[in-house]
């Protein structure tokens, strides 16, 4: 009985130093250089909403290294995938029972204008992973005006609510996850600008 303790102790010790073993292995492998980190952290100084930027972007930082083009690309996606969840929400919600009329034709159009700004997004993901293969200049531009119109809809969702008679839980709901949208959709637009604004310096 006292060997079968004995025996139980020493595997769960042993598990115990294997879990710290592979933790501390994770750790290193998934730990992102600090010079990473300050890059992304220098480059959303560009963008209006910084620490919004840093938060959702240094999470990438070890495949974003210090790659400008990489860093838009990335915060793009982020974006899409952002919008992506918004739209389903408010697809949702125009869905729900009681909505008041004024609230139901606010939802509406948003369900409508935030599945603009999904396919904006997606075009300007695809043009931006193509850069390069033509006229850099006019796929730049594309890409900007994408961002741009996915920009404007949400702000033409946001302010489909504007107005004290559309107060409560619905508005609330929609402007939480709207304006999110929204600034990850402008800190995109400024990271895309200042690598064109690089790209258009270079020799």
């Amino acid at each position: 009985m006292k060997v079968s303790i004995f025996v139980h102790v020493l595997v769960a010790l042993f598990m115990v130093q294997l879990c710290n073993q592979m933790n501390l292995s994770l750790a290193k492998r998934t730990l992102p250089s600090q010079t990473y980190v300050d890059y992304i952290k220098t480059s959303c100084n560009v963008t209006l909403y910084p620490r919004l930027c840093y938060k959702s972007l240094s999470v990438y930082a070890e495949k974003i290294k210090t790659d400008p083009k990489l860093l838009a690309y990335t915060a793009l996606n982020v974006t899409l995938r952002a919008t992506n969840r918004t739209s389903v929400l408010i697809n949702r919600l125009s869905k729900t029972q009681g909505l008041r009329p004024i609230e139901a034709a606010a939802v509406q159009d948003c369900v409508e204008v935030i599945g603009d700004a999904v396919d904006e997004l997606q075009d300007s993901i695809c043009e931006m992973g193509q850069l390069g293969s033509s006229d850099f200049a006019l796929q730049i531009s594309d890409i900007q005006t994408w961002v741009s119109a996915a920009l404007t809809d949400d702000d033409t969702c946001v302010d489909g609510f504007a107005g004290r008679e559309m107060d409560g839980r619905v508005k609330d709901a929609v402007r939480r996850h709207v304006l999110k949208v929204a600034h990850l959709t402008s800190n995109a637009l400024a990271l895309v600008n200042s690598y064109a604004s690089a790209q258009a310096a270079l020799p």
